[in-house]
């Protein structure tokens, strides 16, 4: 019985051991056939959209054009003596430009004046006379045809003073248009003519030309159209009028893309459609008060028009622009990316106008595309501009390094 003990156990530990190692054989089949572990979800940047009240602005063609434009002419014939300017200067409302000899209109002065005297003693011999004649008709000492031609002769010698008087007034007149003067202040541009031209021979000639340039007027053109179907939105209540200070303010584009820094504002818009254009002309003044912008560019204008409620602003890397329309990626409630057809206004300050398409409170993906993946869970984070722009601007993207060359490559 005893013999037996030492059997008893060692079967007994025997099967221990086969007990133990069923199971790991199992849970090792088992792990063998489990698919990997998920990936953490990536996270992606984005802005949570909320309405709010938006000016639709639009950028329209347009030209600059001086806001005062007075052409110099020679009003008194003769012979231009002198210039007295410097061509492309500043002038002054009434700063001498050139100078026409004025050695007649003197001399016609002078005869004009002498003439005035003349009439003033042939005046004070008839009034003398006059007032002789007039108690010497009331005693009956002359005749009263006598009286009466002294009385005529009186009034006569008034009429011959008062034009001699206005013969003195044209000659002063026409000795002063000898000294041409700047009708209006700007800026006057190169002399038309040179000393020793004779001009104001049977028309008033064309000497220079003064620009007023401060303020500057620019003329811009909208379509008939989009006037007629803003104002229908603004009647239905889909729109709202710009109003407040900002109301009326433009922006002037230049050529080269840069933004003016100084605003105009409106002045008017045109009654009639242009029929060869279907265009209506705007107007706008901007100030110019260092001569930066000259008359004769080619501009663009940005006018806000209008309000929009209910807008969403975005930023332009979030909208995908593409033949079929405008889409946005939007982060749903369980996480996952999906696009969404969006309807955009204009765009403004690097953001677009969201007109239709999206809901307030709505996560759309800004930073992070690179990182999508088919049915992925995304993990959205708060989008930071600033923090966007210096990564971008620190670690370029690989694509943008130059490839190696074949040798150098050969050489690795």
């Amino acid at each position: 019985m005893l013999a037996t003990l030492p059997v008893l156990a060692a079967m007994a530990l025997q099967g221990c051991g086969r007990a133990t190692e069923a199971p790991a054989g199992k849970a090792s089949g088992a792990g063998a056939s489990a698919a990997p572990a998920a990936p953490p979800p990536v996270e992606v940047g984005v802005v949570t959209v909320a309405p709010g009240t938006v000016g639709l602005v639009t950028e329209l063609p347009g030209r600059t054009e001086p806001s005062r434009v007075a052409q110099v002419r020679a009003r008194a014939a003769g012979i231009v003596q002198r210039r007295l300017f410097r061509e492309g200067s500043e002038v002054r409302a009434g700063q001498r430009l050139f100078q026409i000899d004025d050695a007649p209109y003197r001399a016609t002065l002078a005869s004009a004046e002498a003439v005035v005297a003349r009439a003033e003693a042939t005046l004070m011999q008839a009034k003398a006379q006059a007032e002789r004649y007039k108690p010497l008709v009331e005693a009956n000492a002359v005749s009263q045809q006598e009286y009466v031609a002294a009385q005529a002769a009186y009034k006569q010698a008034e009429a011959d003073l008062a034009a001699g008087r206005a013969a003195v007034q044209m000659a002063q007149i026409n000795l002063g248009h000898a000294s041409v003067s700047a009708p209006i202040s700007g800026r006057v541009g190169r002399a038309l003519v040179t000393e020793g031209a004779l001009v104001g021979q049977g028309e008033a000639t064309q000497l220079a030309v003064v620009q007023q340039i401060d303020p500057l007027y620019v003329n811009f053109t909208q379509s008939a159209g989009e006037v007629l179907r803003l104002r229908a939105a603004i009647a239905e209540g889909r729109l709202q009028r710009a109003a407040g200070p900002e109301a009326a303010v433009v922006r002037v584009l230049l050529e080269d893309g840069s933004v003016y820094p100084l605003p105009g504002k409106l002045l008017f818009s045109d009654l009639t459609v242009d029929p060869g254009t279907a265009q209506i002309t705007l107007r706008a003044e901007v100030p110019n008060p260092k001569g930066a912008l000259l008359p004769g560019l080619f501009v663009r204008v940005r006018l806000e028009q209008a309000q929009a409620q209910g807008v969403m602003l975005l930023p332009q890397q979030a909208v995908s622009l593409g033949a079929q329309g405008s889409s946005v990626l939007v982060v749903g409630a369980d996480g996952k990316v999906a696009p969404r057809v969006v309807k955009l206004g204009a765009a403004t300050g690097g953001q677009w106008a969201v007109l239709e398409g999206l809901a307030a409170g709505e996560q759309v993906v800004v930073d992070g595309f690179q990182k999508l993946r088919p049915n992925a869970t995304v993990k959205p984070v708060p989008w930071k501009a600033a923090a966007a722009t210096l990564s971008v601007t620190i670690a370029p993207p690989a694509s943008a390094a130059p490839p190696a060359s074949p040798a150098s490559a050969a050489s690795r």
